[in-house]
């Protein structure tokens, strides 16, 4: 059984997707399964037993370019017995539908009938988390999905972990506290920089240190936490974030004895390396998309105009993230990380 993924777009659903490939290896052990996705997402799928291989594809978000996706296809003639896609674009669908695929298998989405000869309708309330939206997929249309759900599970290769210290200087001789201040959805998902500093104060206190993850973006983000600690614990803060690829920031994660974060790529890359996570939510809801992960706290306030999902606050205050103070997140680091925790 040889299966192609057309996959997401999201640094956050490439991580749920794992969940998918756990399924069809369940259902079909031993398939071959490649994902077809933007070349970012590399690292990521590398660090997926599942996954035979990842497939580059070269062209961005909302580009149709459909001489592109014949040639695509037509590559990919001969190669698989089914092709699941995740996104649900007429877009997506191209590609396995040039290549020929006998089994073409997605949600209905947009006007995607003839492209798809395997179409699901969706029940949202059947199915309201997007990882059971992924999983479903694997199965026949109205199979019941077996619980304990599958967890995404990235595998860290000590070596290049250790390339990573050795490249960034960084030593793991006091406990790691990452914290990841971005989130690329927008400002309505961004925790205060001043209540990360609060919390990056704590921790070095007791001994830790402070790892800043994240895109080029959020570069100026760390910058401002950083600055915002008094000279003598600012030098225990690093901000890595825009310097290390995808690839670096996963193995440091790796590396980290407790990650605070957004609700954001990061919060779900460190849920699926299993370590200890306090999850910041203020516009959106852990009820789509939670952390899934053993050792996970959620803190939010459950404000009556939240979660509204907008990228900006539509009341230009943002009380939903300002109001949760650092308290509340250094309690729930304390329930659950008592002592330093040792890297595996």
């Amino acid at each position: 059984m040889k299966i192609l993924i057309v996959g997401p777009s999201w640094v956050g659903d490439m991580v749920m997707a794992q969940t998918l490939f756990q399924c069809l290896q369940q259902r079909h052990p031993g398939c071959e399964i490649d994902v077809l996705a933007p070349e970012w997402s590399r690292p990521i799928l590398e660090r997926m037993p599942e996954v035979r291989q990842a497939l580059s594809f070269p062209l961005g978000h909302g580009m149709l370019e459909l001489a592109t996706r014949r040639k695509i296809g037509k590559s990919l003639a001969g190669q698989y017995d089914q092709a699941i896609l995740l996104p649900n674009s007429l877009k997506s669908a191209l590609v396995p539908f040039f290549a020929g695929i006998p089994k073409r298998t997605g949600w209905k989405g947009e006007m995607r009938y003839g492209l798809l000869n395997d179409i699901r309708a969706l029940d949202k309330e059947r199915y309201p988390l997007m990882i059971e939206r992924f999983m479903a997929l694997a199965f026949e249309p109205g199979a019941e999905l077996a619980q304990p759900y599958p967890r995404p599970s990235l595998q860290i290769e000590p070596a290049s972990r250790d390339a990573a210290l050795r490249k960034f200087g960084l030593s793991l001789d006091r406990p790691v506290l990452a914290l990841c201040p971005g989130a690329e959805f927008g400002e309505a998902k961004r925790w205060p920089s001043e209540h990360y500093a609060k919390v990056a104060e704590a921790k070095i206190r007791l001994g830790w240190q402070v790892w800043l993850f994240g895109s080029k973006n959020d570069h100026p983000v760390g910058e401002d936490i950083r600055s915002r600690l008094i000279p003598g614990l600012r030098e225990e803060a690093v901000n890595l974030a825009g310097d290390t690829s995808l690839a670096e920031a996963i193995d440091l994660l790796s590396c980290a004895g407790a990650v605070v974060s957004n609700d954001s790529g990061l919060m779900h890359v460190a849920a699926a390396l299993n370590r200890p996570l306090v999850a910041v939510y203020g516009s959106t809801s852990p009820a789509f998309t939670p952390p899934l992960a053993e050792q996970v706290e959620i803190v939010r306030l459950n404000l009556p105009c939240s979660p509204c999902f907008d990228r900006t606050c539509r009341f230009g205050h943002y009380n939903c993230l300002g109001q949760l103070k650092p308290r509340a997140v250094i309690e729930a680091l304390e329930r659950l990380v008592a002592d330093p925790v040792e890297v595996e």
